[in-house]
Protein backbone atom coordinates (compact mmCIF):
# COMPACT_ATOMS: atom_id res chain seq x y z
CA UNK A 1 0.00 0.00 0.00
CA UNK A 2 2.92 2.71 0.58
CA UNK A 3 4.34 2.03 -2.83
CA UNK A 4 1.43 2.59 -4.57
CA UNK A 5 0.77 5.65 -2.16
CA UNK A 6 4.27 6.93 -2.97
CA UNK A 7 3.63 6.23 -6.53
CA UNK A 8 0.59 7.92 -6.57
CA UNK A 9 2.25 11.49 -4.68
CA UNK A 10 5.55 11.67 -6.97
CA UNK A 11 3.52 11.79 -9.52
CA UNK A 12 1.65 14.97 -8.19
CA UNK A 13 3.86 15.77 -5.30
CA UNK A 14 2.36 20.02 -5.87
CA UNK A 15 -1.08 18.47 -5.30
CA UNK A 16 -0.30 16.30 -2.43
CA UNK A 17 2.24 18.64 -0.71
CA UNK A 18 -0.28 21.38 -0.59
CA UNK A 19 -3.06 20.00 0.01
CA UNK A 20 -2.11 17.09 2.42
CA UNK A 21 0.77 19.82 4.09
CA UNK A 22 -2.78 22.17 4.37
CA UNK A 23 -4.45 19.11 5.79
CA UNK A 24 -1.95 18.24 8.45
CA UNK A 25 -2.28 22.13 9.52
CA UNK A 26 -5.32 22.24 10.17
CA UNK A 27 -5.83 19.86 12.39
CA UNK A 28 -2.27 20.67 14.18
CA UNK A 29 -3.99 24.31 14.52
CA UNK A 30 -7.20 22.78 15.98
CA UNK A 31 -5.56 21.02 18.57
CA UNK A 32 -3.56 23.75 19.81
CA UNK A 33 -6.54 25.74 20.11
CA UNK A 34 -9.09 23.05 21.49
CA UNK A 35 -6.14 21.56 24.06
CA UNK A 36 -4.30 24.74 24.94
CA UNK A 37 -1.53 23.14 24.16
CA UNK A 38 1.65 25.51 24.57
CA UNK A 39 5.44 24.66 25.51
CA UNK A 40 5.91 28.29 26.85
CA UNK A 41 3.09 27.93 28.99
CA UNK A 42 3.95 24.18 30.39
CA UNK A 43 7.49 25.88 31.36
CA UNK A 44 5.25 28.61 32.97
CA UNK A 45 2.84 25.92 35.00
CA UNK A 46 6.43 24.47 36.25
CA UNK A 47 7.31 27.84 37.88
CA UNK A 48 4.41 28.76 39.00
CA UNK A 49 2.15 26.31 40.05
CA UNK A 50 4.17 23.36 40.22
CA UNK A 51 2.11 21.73 37.35
CA UNK A 52 3.92 19.69 35.21
CA UNK A 53 1.09 18.40 33.00
CA UNK A 54 1.82 20.35 29.70
CA UNK A 55 5.35 19.90 29.82
CA UNK A 56 4.39 15.87 30.04
CA UNK A 57 2.16 16.45 26.75
CA UNK A 58 5.60 18.16 25.14
CA UNK A 59 7.54 15.25 25.60
CA UNK A 60 4.56 12.14 24.79
CA UNK A 61 4.86 13.81 21.42
CA UNK A 62 8.21 13.73 21.44
CA UNK A 63 7.80 9.82 22.21
CA UNK A 64 5.15 9.47 19.66
CA UNK A 65 7.51 11.03 16.89
CA UNK A 66 10.47 9.31 17.83
CA UNK A 67 7.90 5.35 17.74
CA UNK A 68 6.68 7.06 14.36
CA UNK A 69 10.26 7.68 13.07
CA UNK A 70 11.36 4.45 14.10
CA UNK A 71 8.54 2.92 11.87
CA UNK A 72 8.70 4.60 9.07
CA UNK A 73 12.76 3.75 8.59
CA UNK A 74 12.38 0.73 9.25
CA UNK A 75 9.92 0.50 6.98
CA UNK A 76 12.07 1.86 4.44
CA UNK A 77 9.50 4.55 3.65
CA UNK A 78 12.06 7.12 4.95
CA UNK A 79 15.74 7.96 5.35
CA UNK A 80 16.27 10.45 7.99
CA UNK A 81 19.72 11.21 6.85
CA UNK A 82 17.24 13.29 4.21
CA UNK A 83 16.69 15.79 6.25
CA UNK A 84 18.37 19.10 8.10
CA UNK A 85 19.01 17.26 11.19
CA UNK A 86 21.09 14.47 11.41
CA UNK A 87 24.89 15.21 10.19
CA UNK A 88 28.29 14.66 11.27
CA UNK A 89 29.11 18.45 12.20
CA UNK A 90 27.28 19.32 15.49
CA UNK A 91 26.73 23.11 15.43
CA UNK A 92 26.97 23.14 19.05
CA UNK A 93 26.86 26.74 19.62
CA UNK A 94 24.16 27.16 17.00
CA UNK A 95 21.98 25.08 19.04
CA UNK A 96 22.57 26.17 22.58
CA UNK A 97 22.87 30.25 21.91
CA UNK A 98 20.14 29.75 19.32
CA UNK A 99 17.61 27.59 21.54
CA UNK A 100 18.82 30.02 24.39
CA UNK A 101 17.25 33.24 22.49
CA UNK A 102 14.68 31.87 21.18
CA UNK A 103 13.43 30.24 24.81
CA UNK A 104 13.72 34.18 26.01
CA UNK A 105 11.88 35.15 22.67
CA UNK A 106 8.71 32.99 23.56
CA UNK A 107 8.34 34.51 27.00
CA UNK A 108 8.50 37.98 25.62
CA UNK A 109 6.25 37.15 23.02
CA UNK A 110 3.72 35.14 25.52
CA UNK A 111 4.29 31.90 23.44
CA UNK A 112 6.63 30.23 20.86
CA UNK A 113 5.56 30.84 17.12
CA UNK A 114 2.91 27.44 17.19
CA UNK A 115 1.19 28.96 19.94
CA UNK A 116 1.14 32.69 18.03
CA UNK A 117 -0.42 30.81 15.43
CA UNK A 118 -3.00 29.14 17.09
CA UNK A 119 -3.53 33.03 19.02
CA UNK A 120 -3.56 34.72 15.54
CA UNK A 121 -6.13 32.38 14.32
CA UNK A 122 -7.85 32.97 17.37
CA UNK A 123 -8.26 36.49 16.60
CA UNK A 124 -5.83 38.12 18.49
CA UNK A 125 -3.85 41.02 16.27
CA UNK A 126 -0.80 40.98 18.76
CA UNK A 127 0.11 37.56 17.21
CA UNK A 128 -0.18 38.08 13.98
CA UNK A 129 2.26 40.88 13.85
CA UNK A 130 4.47 38.77 16.08
CA UNK A 131 4.57 36.43 13.08
CA UNK A 132 5.17 38.75 10.83
CA UNK A 133 7.71 39.97 12.82
CA UNK A 134 9.37 36.41 13.15
CA UNK A 135 9.05 35.90 9.90
CA UNK A 136 11.13 38.10 8.27
CA UNK A 137 14.10 38.34 11.27
CA UNK A 138 14.33 34.36 10.12
CA UNK A 139 15.31 35.85 6.91
CA UNK A 140 17.52 38.23 7.86
CA UNK A 141 19.07 35.42 9.76
CA UNK A 142 19.45 33.02 7.04
CA UNK A 143 20.65 35.49 4.41
CA UNK A 144 20.60 38.86 5.47
CA UNK A 145 21.72 41.28 8.09
CA UNK A 146 22.56 38.97 10.51
CA UNK A 147 23.34 36.30 8.31
CA UNK A 148 27.16 36.41 8.57
CA UNK A 149 26.91 36.75 12.53
CA UNK A 150 25.67 33.28 12.77
CA UNK A 151 27.13 31.99 10.14
CA UNK A 152 30.63 33.02 12.12
CA UNK A 153 29.20 31.96 15.24
CA UNK A 154 27.91 28.78 14.14
CA UNK A 155 31.01 27.93 12.30
CA UNK A 156 33.29 29.09 15.31
CA UNK A 157 31.23 26.72 17.79
CA UNK A 158 30.82 23.61 15.67
CA UNK A 159 32.37 20.22 16.39
CA UNK A 160 33.31 18.02 13.36
CA UNK A 161 31.81 14.28 15.19
CA UNK A 162 33.97 11.43 12.94
CA UNK A 163 30.97 9.76 12.58
CA UNK A 164 28.51 9.01 9.98
CA UNK A 165 25.89 10.94 11.29
CA UNK A 166 24.95 13.20 15.17
CA UNK A 167 22.10 10.43 16.02
CA UNK A 168 22.24 9.14 19.37
CA UNK A 169 21.62 5.64 18.14
CA UNK A 170 24.64 5.77 15.36
CA UNK A 171 26.84 7.11 18.97
CA UNK A 172 25.43 4.08 20.31
CA UNK A 173 26.58 1.78 17.48
CA UNK A 174 30.07 3.49 17.37
CA UNK A 175 30.91 3.19 21.02
CA UNK A 176 29.27 -0.56 21.56
CA UNK A 177 29.89 -2.07 18.14
CA UNK A 178 26.16 -2.83 17.76
CA UNK A 179 24.41 -3.36 14.64
CA UNK A 180 23.59 -0.35 13.27
CA UNK A 181 19.68 -1.10 12.61
CA UNK A 182 19.93 -2.73 16.92
CA UNK A 183 21.26 0.40 18.17
CA UNK A 184 18.50 2.65 16.43
CA UNK A 185 15.44 0.03 17.58
CA UNK A 186 17.47 0.04 20.89
CA UNK A 187 18.10 3.83 21.23
CA UNK A 188 14.06 4.29 20.10
CA UNK A 189 12.48 2.30 22.52
CA UNK A 190 14.51 3.32 25.65
CA UNK A 191 13.66 6.96 25.08
CA UNK A 192 10.61 6.87 23.41
CA UNK A 193 9.49 4.11 26.14
CA UNK A 194 11.03 5.79 29.30
CA UNK A 195 9.65 9.03 28.14
CA UNK A 196 5.61 7.15 28.33
CA UNK A 197 6.43 5.65 31.71
CA UNK A 198 7.54 9.29 32.66
CA UNK A 199 4.53 11.23 30.88
CA UNK A 200 1.76 8.75 32.67
CA UNK A 201 3.32 8.05 36.00
CA UNK A 202 1.34 11.07 37.05
CA UNK A 203 -1.89 10.44 37.97
CA UNK A 204 -2.86 14.16 37.47
CA UNK A 205 -1.67 13.81 33.88
CA UNK A 206 -2.87 9.82 33.02
CA UNK A 207 -6.59 11.03 34.38
CA UNK A 208 -6.60 14.32 32.47
CA UNK A 209 -8.09 13.15 28.68
CA UNK A 210 -7.05 16.55 27.03
CA UNK A 211 -3.24 16.91 28.05
CA UNK A 212 -2.80 12.99 26.73
CA UNK A 213 -5.00 13.64 23.55
CA UNK A 214 -2.77 16.88 23.20
CA UNK A 215 0.53 15.13 23.55
CA UNK A 216 -0.95 12.27 21.38
CA UNK A 217 -1.74 14.27 18.61
CA UNK A 218 0.71 17.08 18.51
CA UNK A 219 2.95 13.98 17.84
CA UNK A 220 1.12 12.05 15.07
CA UNK A 221 0.75 15.67 13.33
CA UNK A 222 4.40 15.12 13.45
CA UNK A 223 4.69 11.83 12.26
CA UNK A 224 1.66 12.55 9.25
CA UNK A 225 4.85 15.29 7.83
CA UNK A 226 7.31 12.96 7.83
CA UNK A 227 5.36 10.33 5.73
CA UNK A 228 3.82 13.00 3.76
CA UNK A 229 7.18 14.45 2.37
CA UNK A 230 8.85 11.25 2.42
CA UNK A 231 6.32 9.80 0.29
CA UNK A 232 7.17 12.90 -2.14
CA UNK A 233 10.88 12.80 -1.73
CA UNK A 234 12.39 12.49 -5.21
CA UNK A 235 16.54 12.42 -4.75
CA UNK A 236 16.84 13.54 -8.23
CA UNK A 237 15.15 16.96 -6.93
CA UNK A 238 17.02 19.69 -6.78
CA UNK A 239 16.85 20.11 -3.47
CA UNK A 240 15.69 16.33 -2.21
CA UNK A 241 14.91 16.83 1.57
CA UNK A 242 12.29 15.28 3.86
CA UNK A 243 10.80 17.32 6.81
CA UNK A 244 7.94 17.72 9.43
CA UNK A 245 6.32 20.59 11.32
CA UNK A 246 8.51 23.46 11.96
CA UNK A 247 7.62 27.46 12.14
CA UNK A 248 10.00 29.61 12.41
CA UNK A 249 11.62 29.93 8.77
CA UNK A 250 8.14 28.69 7.69
CA UNK A 251 6.58 32.07 8.57
CA UNK A 252 8.69 33.72 6.43
CA UNK A 253 8.55 31.40 3.82
CA UNK A 254 4.82 32.37 4.09
CA UNK A 255 5.22 35.55 3.89
CA UNK A 256 7.30 35.62 0.47
CA UNK A 257 4.58 32.86 -0.80
CA UNK A 258 2.12 35.48 -0.17
CA UNK A 259 3.95 38.09 -1.47
CA UNK A 260 5.28 36.21 -4.75
CA UNK A 261 2.48 34.53 -5.53
CA UNK A 262 2.37 33.89 -9.00
CA UNK A 263 6.15 33.22 -8.76
CA UNK A 264 5.56 29.73 -7.03
CA UNK A 265 3.72 26.55 -8.92
CA UNK A 266 1.92 25.83 -5.58
CA UNK A 267 2.65 25.97 -1.96
CA UNK A 268 5.35 23.89 -0.48
CA UNK A 269 5.79 22.08 3.22
CA UNK A 270 6.51 24.63 5.02
CA UNK A 271 3.86 26.96 3.63
CA UNK A 272 0.99 24.83 3.70
CA UNK A 273 1.29 23.43 7.15
CA UNK A 274 2.13 26.76 8.09
CA UNK A 275 -1.83 28.32 6.65
CA UNK A 276 -3.14 25.05 7.62
CA UNK A 277 -2.77 25.96 11.26
CA UNK A 278 -3.75 29.17 10.93
CA UNK A 279 -6.41 28.13 9.75
CA UNK A 280 -7.28 25.48 11.64
CA UNK A 281 -7.23 27.73 14.69
CA UNK A 282 -9.75 30.17 13.26
CA UNK A 283 -12.03 26.83 12.76
CA UNK A 284 -11.75 25.32 15.90
CA UNK A 285 -11.86 29.19 17.56
CA UNK A 286 -15.34 29.85 15.93
CA UNK A 287 -16.72 26.34 16.69
CA UNK A 288 -15.50 26.93 20.41
CA UNK A 289 -16.58 30.58 20.19
CA UNK A 290 -13.02 31.85 21.71
CA UNK A 291 -12.62 34.12 18.71
CA UNK A 292 -12.26 37.30 19.61
CA UNK A 293 -9.88 40.31 18.53
CA UNK A 294 -7.31 41.65 20.96
CA UNK A 295 -4.01 43.89 20.35
CA UNK A 296 -1.58 45.53 22.14
CA UNK A 297 -2.31 46.49 25.66
CA UNK A 298 0.18 49.37 25.51
CA UNK A 299 3.60 50.71 24.37
CA UNK A 300 5.24 48.55 26.75
CA UNK A 301 3.20 45.14 25.76
CA UNK A 302 4.31 46.22 22.49
CA UNK A 303 8.05 46.25 22.98
CA UNK A 304 8.31 43.17 25.06
CA UNK A 305 6.07 41.44 21.88
CA UNK A 306 8.23 42.33 19.37
CA UNK A 307 11.12 41.81 21.22
CA UNK A 308 10.42 38.27 21.77
CA UNK A 309 9.21 38.11 18.31
CA UNK A 310 13.04 39.43 16.65
CA UNK A 311 14.46 36.74 19.41
CA UNK A 312 12.52 33.51 18.31
CA UNK A 313 13.21 34.58 14.51
CA UNK A 314 16.63 35.10 15.13
CA UNK A 315 17.39 31.86 17.77
CA UNK A 316 14.97 29.85 15.35
CA UNK A 317 17.20 29.66 12.53
CA UNK A 318 20.50 29.58 14.26
CA UNK A 319 19.34 26.50 16.06
CA UNK A 320 17.79 25.29 13.32
CA UNK A 321 13.82 24.78 14.47
CA UNK A 322 11.92 25.42 17.75
CA UNK A 323 9.73 23.95 20.36
CA UNK A 324 8.48 21.72 17.81
CA UNK A 325 10.62 22.09 14.79
CA UNK A 326 13.93 20.78 17.38
CA UNK A 327 12.14 19.37 20.51
CA UNK A 328 9.77 17.45 18.75
CA UNK A 329 10.26 17.02 15.02
CA UNK A 330 13.97 17.33 15.17
CA UNK A 331 14.79 15.16 18.38
CA UNK A 332 12.15 12.81 16.66
CA UNK A 333 15.36 11.20 13.99
CA UNK A 334 17.77 11.02 17.46
CA UNK A 335 19.52 14.22 16.80
CA UNK A 336 21.66 15.20 19.10
CA UNK A 337 21.97 18.65 18.33
CA UNK A 338 17.67 18.76 18.68
CA UNK A 339 18.11 17.65 22.22
CA UNK A 340 20.58 20.26 23.04
CA UNK A 341 18.46 22.58 21.53
CA UNK A 342 15.52 21.48 23.32
CA UNK A 343 17.47 21.29 26.79
CA UNK A 344 18.55 25.17 26.25
CA UNK A 345 15.12 26.46 24.79
CA UNK A 346 14.17 25.22 28.06
CA UNK A 347 16.48 26.90 29.89
CA UNK A 348 15.82 29.90 27.87
CA UNK A 349 12.21 29.89 29.13
CA UNK A 350 13.36 29.92 32.80
CA UNK A 351 15.55 32.62 31.84
CA UNK A 352 12.70 34.61 30.31
CA UNK A 353 10.25 34.33 33.13
CA UNK A 354 12.99 35.39 35.37
CA UNK A 355 13.47 38.70 33.58
CA UNK A 356 9.62 39.75 33.26
CA UNK A 357 9.59 39.07 36.99
CA UNK A 358 12.48 41.29 37.50
CA UNK A 359 11.99 44.28 34.78
CA UNK A 360 7.95 44.18 34.57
Amino acid sequence: MLDAWKEAVVEAPAFYIGWGGLLIGLVFGALIVRTNFCTMGSLSDIANFGDWRRFRSWVLALAVAILGVLWLERSGLADMGSSIYLNGRLTLGGHVIGGLLFGVGMVFAGGCASKNLARAGGGDLRSLIVLFVIGITAYMTIGGLFAETRVAIVDATSVELGIEDQGLDTMLAALTGMDAGMAQLVTALVLAGGIIIYAFADKGFRTSPTHVVAGIGIGLCVLAGWVLTALAFDEFADNPMIASLSYVRPAGDSIDYLMRFTAYDGMNFAVSTTIGALSGAFLMSLVTRKFFFATFQDSGDTLRNLSGAVLMGIGGVTALGCTVGQAVTGASTLALGSFITFAAIVAGGFIGMKLMERFV
